[in-house]
């Protein structure tokens, strides 16, 4: 058994094959990679938004509009994403991108409120939607115990972070049976509105286009189109696991965007078929209101397992894509060096994992999913605009890089002036919870200057007791650095 040296010239004793490179491997395939978008971006959304966006939105034609075009956008986002993801094919996704185009404290900043609002908060909205569905038949009179709620979204956030140190291998095969579940529990849905517009019930699709809307209105419907789409870049995040990049990345996003978004306009569509819009417009999840309608309450019980089962797919995919952002972070010498190293027995992220859960699970204090989703909406678009501004800026500043994928200015373009109309209305149409963000955001300021302004990065003191307690997670969790040999 060999000593580790850390970065602090200290050594850590843990027991490592020897002769052996430890670093994450590449064992994310094409299918895995199609599986990380379609299983990141379908969650709970398709199941919840489309009230959100037919409310908004006035009828049924302008709404499946809008769920067109909030596919077309995120297309945009993701060619835009894939030319940076083959020029800088390390992971970490928005924050390896930052770094390139504006410097190391624009890019602390974003990994600041990824960890304390985006990530964790995220996460915890998917938890908290894959317990209440998973509770919602035993409680059919009432909304699910409060505490039980929590305590299912823990042991879902607890599981799948097990499942996560375990093996990256585990990981993606439960994105793919699950990316798997929730497709066929949305084609049965396509199935069954199909059935009935076969059978003439046609009523709730005519007149189509009429209704009133206004500028506000349809932006909100965007909010709500554009929330069921999130996901979309989260496979940039692992690149550096992903086999054959160059090829694989673009592949992935142009089987699984338009897979998307041709599955959400259908079933849209086969929602109107059995659902009136007055019931659409009562109803909290308009799955569960369908499958009522169309298939009885004896039968019904099993679509709020679908989707949970749905969530449940979500949450692997953002915890397992979340623990290579802060990794990566720990990399660049901007969070503690523990959380950049990975097991020797497994080659998974343990350290960036448990801190993930450990974030996730302070979310929990809230059952409130609508106010995390207006903290995170808001967080999330403010930075994804500055990521394609980088892409702009890195245009100018290293021309000759070699890009795989260049996409013509037109895309980022349009993307970023969404990205302002959707970071500028809710400063006014949600002032605190702006305010909040901003407040967490700007509050990252000190700690970057007193802990990364004019020095290379995190660093302690060889005798610190940080570093002891580094020295002894190291040894607890069989962990090292990466990308080194041992002998």
């Amino acid at each position: 058994m060999e000593g580790k040296k850390t970065a602090n010239g200290t050594t850590a004793h843990v027991p490592v094959p020897n002769g052996q490179d430890v670093q994450l491997k590449k064992r994310i395939t094409l299918i895995n990679g199609v599986a990380i978008i379609v299983g990141t971006i379908i969650g709970s959304g398709i199941f919840v938004s489309p009230k959100g966006v037919y409310e908004h939105s006035g009828s049924l034609g302008i709404s499946l509009i809008i769920w067109t075009l909030c596919g077309v956008f995120s297309m945009f986002g993701a060619l835009c994403y894939a030319e940076l993801g083959t020029c800088i094919t390390k992971s970490g996704g928005d924050y390896a991108y930052i770094i390139e185009a504006f410097g190391p404290a624009t890019a602390f900043l974003r990994l600041w409120v990824g960890l304390l609002i985006i990530r964790p908060a995220t996460q915890a909205v998917l938890a908290l939607t894959f317990g209440y569905y998973m509770l919602d038949p035993f409680f059919p009179n009432c909304h699910p115990p409060d505490e039980s709620l929590r305590l299912l979204a823990a042991v879902c956030l607890c599981l799948l972070t097990y499942i996560n140190c375990r093996s990256v291998r585990w990981a993606m095969r439960v994105q793919d049976m699950f990316t798997g579940a929730k497709l066929l529990a949305l084609v049965a849905i396509i199935i069954g509105g199909s059935v009935r517009i076969g059978q003439g019930h046609t009523q709730y699709l005519e007149r189509a286009f009429e209704g009133e809307f206004t500028a506000k209105s349809i932006s909100l419907a965007f909010y709500s189109g554009l929330f069921a789409y999130g996901g979309w870049n989260y496979l940039n995040f692992v690149t550096g696991e992903l086999k054959d990049p160059y090829k694989n990345l673009p592949r992935a996003i142009w089987i699984g965007l338009p897979l998307v978004t041709c599955v959400y306009v259908l079933v849209n569509v086969a929602y109107f078929a059995v659902v009136s819009p007055t019931e659409l417009l009562a109803s909290p999840a308009v799955a569960v209101t369908f499958s009522n309608i169309l298939f009885g309450k004896q039968v019904a019980w099993c679509m709020p397992i679908f989707v949970a089962l749905s969530t449940f797919g979500g949450v692997n995919g953002n915890l397992f894509t979340s623990a290579r952002f802060f990794a990566t972070g720990a990399h660049e010498g901007q969070l503690p060096e523990i959380l950049g190293m990975i097991s020797v027995r497994r080659c998974t992220p343990v350290p960036a994992l448990l801190l993930t859960c450990f974030m996730s699970l302070m979310m929990l204090c809230t059952s409130d999913i609508y106010a995390l989703i207006n903290y995170l909406s808001f967080a999330q678009w403010l930075w994804t605009g500055l990521v394609i501004l980088g892409m702009m800026v890195l245009r100018v500043k290293q021309p000759h890089l070699h890009r795989p994928i260049k996409v013509s200015l037109v895309c980022p373009i349009v993307f970023l002036a969404c990205c302002i109309f959707l970071t500028v209305v809710p400063m006014f149409a949600e002032p605190f919870e702006t305010g909040m963000v901003l407040l967490v955001m700007l509050a990252g300021l000190p700690v970057y200057l007193v802990f990364f302004y004019k020095s290379k990065g995190y660093s302690v003191p060889k005798d610190s007791m940080t570093m002891r307690i580094t020295r002894l997670l190291q040894k607890t969790l069989e962990v090292v650095n990466p990308d080194e040999k041992f002998s």
